[in-house]
């Protein structure tokens, strides 16, 4: 029964002939305090459908907002690689290249292409995760070796084979590092 069905009775359970014996009387009262029950019922489903429908509305704002905000997700992930390699290539020339007056400029265009990615991850909310000399933290961090170590607490880290890095507060790959243990 719906609301209004509930009040048209009401209405006409007040209406009545005003010749009713005592027992018509109580009759038309329990009738009323149903119809009152019934009707308190059918306000307590509409709050739910209500309440209902603003969590649905507010899951899908959120929804949106995370994926505009991690649609370059795959994207990043793939760029990590062309990063690393970039600066492999960096690391690996010796310092007499760097000096020749023919490879000067080779170099400082490759040092300009890594800065330029490092300005575009900055703009994109692309950070590394920092590892060096920090406690391994499996959120952040994959260890791949132990290194004995005496210098440092067990579970420091204290080598970075693969940088890691997140995208605004969510980890787009983890660094992997190695961790001191007791000798």
């Amino acid at each position: 029964m719906n609301e209004q069905d509930a009040k048209t009775q009401v209405n006409e359970a007040e209406e009545g002939t005003g010749t009713a014996d005592e027992a018509g009387g109580e009759l038309n009262l329990d009738r009323l305090g149903e119809l009152e029950k019934e009707l308190e019922e059918v306000r307590q489903h509409v709050l739910y459908a209500q309440a209902e429908t603003q969590n649905v509305r507010r899951r899908l704002e959120q929804e949106k907002i995370n994926a505009a905000s991690y649609a370059a997700t795959g994207f990043a992930r793939d760029m990590l690689s062309v990063k690393d390699n970039l600066e492999r290539a960096l690391s690996v020339i010796p310092g007499d290249l760097r000096e020749d007056e023919r490879m000067k400029g080779l170099v400082a265009g490759i040092e300009a292409t890594g800065r330029e990615l490092e300005s575009v991850f900055q703009r994109h909310g692309i950070s590394r995760v920092e590892a060096m000399g920090r406690k391994l933290d499996p959120h952040f961090h994959q260890a791949m070796i132990e290194v004995p170590d005496d210098a440092v607490d067990p579970g420091t880290i204290v080598q970075e084979m693969q940088a890691g890095y997140t995208i605004k507060d969510r980890l787009l790959r983890p660094a992997l590092v190695g961790v001191a243990r007791k000798p």
